[in-house]
């Protein structure tokens, strides 16, 4: 009984090495692209730090709000990251989370394609999303695209072809 799971066993670890994207999400994409460098560190999020953001931050700049249980936040950035990849030029790509404090937010880093900076709230979570958008319902992701211009573009879910197109146009 032993040898019939060790053949099993070991038959599926030499199909995950050859075929990777099987068993591994993004696993395909994440061979196609260079590796991108590790972020180490975790930057502290509240109102004023939004503020500032907004007036004097990078340009053009993406910043979604996540947390440590959405499911559909990979994918967001795998469309963001996309569609930087097609521009060419460098853009930051910011991961908010709200329910992870700390240097523990770093853990989360790899669920992110592209991402840049990583934040994680320091407070009060329903005052500092007031502060961020007071229509704001926490829905996850929850997506602030900010132009080269400085328009902003508030996004629930992911970024539609035309958003994108403004955001980085």
């Amino acid at each position: 009984m032993n040898s019939i799971f060790d053949f099993v066993r070991r038959a599926l670890l030499a199909l995950a090495l050859l075929c990777p994207g099987i068993y591994m999400p993004n696993g395909a994409l994440a061979l196609a692209e260079p590796a991108q460098a590790a972020i180490k560190t975790v930057a502290k999020f509240d109102a004023t730090i939004w503020r500032n953001l907004l007036r004097s931050g990078q340009r053009p700049v993406a910043y979604v709000f996540t947390n440590s249980f959405c499911a559909t936040c990979p994918e967001t950035f795998d469309v963001l990251q996309e569609a930087v990849a097609e521009t060419g030029k460098p853009v930051e790509l910011s991961a908010i989370l709200m329910d992870v404090q700390g240097e523990r937010a770093l853990a989360h880093a790899h669920h992110y394609a592209g991402v840049t900076k990583i934040y994680a709230f320091d407070g009060f979570e329903p005052a500092i999303r007031q502060a961020v958008d007071p229509k704001w319902h926490n829905i996850t992701p929850y997506v602030v695209l900010v132009g080269r211009n400085g328009k902003l573009q508030r996004v629930t879910g992911q970024p539609n072809a035309s958003q994108l197109k403004a955001w980085l146009g």
